[in-house]
């Protein structure tokens, strides 16, 4: 059987004929998920189906347990001390908003063997402009996430949050360890940043110019503000009977946050009063002159302005201008719709755009720790992944001593760690780049001094066998063993599942998922869909890419982002069924090979392209990757390497790609 040979019909009919034996095998905990069951038909499965399987798995009184929001099933990792057991773990990223709610996670991890030990939940809270799960525009969960389906079958999960709590409880009963986004930054207009306004940073402009940048203009957002309460009332009509800066100063603790913004907009309940009011807020504001700065990434940083001739308008005939830095560098980018929190007072009242390292604003940090730590406990999370982690904007890079004020993100592990949840991981969104390119100093440093268990990297951004691939593979496996942090074998991620990095994943992927399974010492990531994703040779429908689904755009003007509709699950079921070889021969193994460390009998570099490796205490079985697409394994040369010692092929994929075979041998 070769891949071009498996079509829908057949993936279909498979799982038809014979659905009950693979999930008796999983009931029975003869395996560790659902074996032959694509995602798109688990995500379809009745939740009365899904019920009983869980029940037949688990148990009536551990579901049961599950099933009581008031309590958390223990998480899987929770005997570690630490988080060093993100440095082994092989993630999957799921964007909620591509599988429709919460309780569709369930579905998806069925598929999931225990090899895949750990879920990245992608952003779950209330989304701002265009709908962007990365523009967070409170810290309530996004309603959208809400299984009516799950709701009917069990009435007591009536809320958003309770079907959430619910799914890690499953979650974590299956053996699955759970991250959270964590997010330095908000929609220009958030929730938090209406009601905090000095945690921000703002600027006054009189049409494209900016006149104001100092970093006093919050005490004039303050005012606009509380004017609005004594126009408008307060939100929940309690009355005004305080000063406007006690209704705003965090260190005057009349008010508690979630006071405060029940205040300003009401009920977490009530969506569109929340909404409507928070709109008004914000016209009034923009009415006169004032809006948050736009958040920043790369060198430089600071220093910008407005370019006139570009904006857009919005459905209130708000004229957006775009941002621009006065002095760009490569990778200079600026984010439109968010807003970075004020971690730091800035110079010289901001004259010259600097910030003050030495004078951080520590109700902000006060506040971000708290506010991710609210979540984390409410959920039980297990692990974060921090959101542009590689922001360094010290031009001076890495200092030599790091305090509790270096990096907001590793505040926020620290702080949740000595809350008692030692073993809480912090994965970062880095891409290993160069040195002053992505942040000001040394990546690798900064990782380090973030404390970061493991590193995304950017393998997922080149072609398996390229070039810049292998530069890339030999530089991670020598950081995994020299670095206190270890690099991610990462396959694909939902920010590259987009038309403009197809190339990418044209070949290979076979390869990219045998090397991230069984190089046991790397952890690795790939995001949900890759199972079956299109190879689109040429570009496929908006909809086939789970990038687009970070956002929420319905404009048709914006046809290189908008949505029409679900998710559309790839059809490349010969990739499926090679992935599902892997994962069966890995389960049958697993106990043997899990976590061990690597030992190299022909380790990659830029012109070695077969690489082969064991384990190092337990070198039963030999692993075989051949990174060069243009030619077969050489006999000879894998001879040599295993010391011409005798084999016996378990595993090839020969039968299904004659490009990058993938072997694995037992030791005679």
């Amino acid at each position: 059987m070769t891949t071009d040979t498996i079509d829908t019909p057949m993936m279909f009919d498979l799982w038809r004929q014979n659905h009950y034996i693979y999930k008796d095998k999983y009931t029975s905990h003869q395996t560790s998920y659902i074996e032959n069951l694509l995602p798109e038909i688990a995500i379809q499965l009745n939740i009365y189906e899904i019920l009983d399987i869980l029940q037949r798995r688990l148990g009536a009184e551990l579901l049961q347990r599950a099933l009581d929001t008031n309590q958390h099933i223990q998480s899987p990792v929770s005997h570690y001390t630490d988080g060093s057991w993100l440095k082994k773990s092989n993630m999957v990223g799921v964007n909620v908003r591509t599988i429709g709610n919460f309780f569709n996670v369930i579905k998806y991890a069925l598929t999931l063997p225990r090899s895949q030990d750990a879920i990245h939940l992608l952003p779950i809270w209330e989304p701002g402009v265009v709908g962007s799960l990365y523009g967070m525009t409170s810290f309530n969960i996004n309603p959208q996430f809400y299984s009516q389906e799950l709701a009917m079958a069990i009435p007591q999960l009536n809320s958003v949050e309770k079907q959430l709590t619910f799914v890690i409880n499953v979650l974590h009963a299956m053996g699955k360890r759970v991250g959270m986004d964590v997010i330095p930054h908000t929609d220009r207009f958030s929730e938090m940043v209406i009601a905090n306004p000095r945690f921000f940073e703002w600027v006054r402009r009189v049409g494209g110019r900016i006149m104001s940048h100092s970093e006093t203009l919050y005490r004039e957002i303050e005012e606009i503000v509380w004017l609005y309460l004594h126009r408008h009332g307060t939100a929940n009509g309690s009355p005004l009977s305080y000063s406007r800066n006690v209704f705003f100063s965090p260190e005057i603790p009349i008010l508690t946050d979630d006071q405060r913004l029940e205040i300003l907009f009401g009920h977490k309940s009530d969506y569109e009063g929340r909404l409507r009011r928070r709109v008004e807020l914000m016209q009034d504001i923009v009415y006169q002159g004032y809006e948050t700065l736009p958040m920043a990434m790369a060198p430089p940083y600071r220093g910008l302005h407005i370019n006139n001739e570009q904006y857009t308008l919005d459905s209130n005939g708000n004229r957006w201008y775009t941002y621009e830095f006065n002095e760009p560098q490569a990778m200079s980018r600026v984010f439109g719709p968010l807003a970075r929190y004020k971690f730091y007072h800035s110079k010289d009242d901001n004259a010259q755009w600097k910030l003050d390292f030495s004078n951080p604003n520590k109700p902000v940090w006060s506040f971000f720790c708290q506010k991710v730590h609210e979540c984390q406990k409410a959920y039980n999370f297990d692990f974060m992944r921090g959101d542009m982690a590689h922001v360094q904007p010290r031009v001076e890079g890495v200092p030599q001593k790091i305090d509790e004020y270096y990096d907001p993100l590793r505040a926020v592990k620290k702080y949740i760690q000595q809350q008692g949840v030692a073993y809480f991981g912090f994965f970062a969104e880095t891409f290993l780049a160069e040195p002053d390119s992505m942040s000001y100093g040394d990546e690798l440093q900064h990782l380090e001094a973030i404390e970061a268990d493991s590193s995304l990297g950017d393998l997922q951004s080149t072609v398996v066998g390229s070039a810049e691939y292998m530069h890339k593979i030999v530089n991670y496996h020598r950081w995994l063993k020299t670095r206190k942090f270890a690099p991610n074998y990462t396959i694909i991620t939902a920010d590259r599942d987009a038309p403009r990095f197809d190339v990418f994943y044209q070949t290979g992927n076979h390869l990219r998922f045998f090397v991230a399974l069984f190089l046991t010492d790397m952890p690795s990531y790939m995001s949900l869909g890759f199972e079956t994703r299109n190879l689109h040779f040429e570009k496929g429908a908006n909809e086939e890419y789970t990038k687009l689904y970070v956002f929420d755009i319905k404009d048709d003007t914006q046809t290189d982002k908008v949505t029409h509709g679900a998710f559309n699950w790839g059809k490349n079921f010969g990739q499926f069924a090679i992935f599902e070889q892997l994962r069966a021969v890995a389960e049958s193994i697993w106990e043997e090979i899990e976590e061990r460390e690597v030992r190299w009998l022909a380790e990659p570099n830029e012109n070695q392209k077969l690489m082969v490796w064991t384990l190092k205490d337990h070198p039963k079985y030999v692993f075989v990757a051949n990174l060069d697409a243009n030619n077969t394994i050489d006999e000879q040369d894998l001879r040599e390497c295993t010391f011409n010692h005798p084999l016996t092929l378990l595993f090839d994929t020969i039968h299904y790609s004659q490009q990058h075979e993938c072997r694995i041998y037992v030791l005679n």
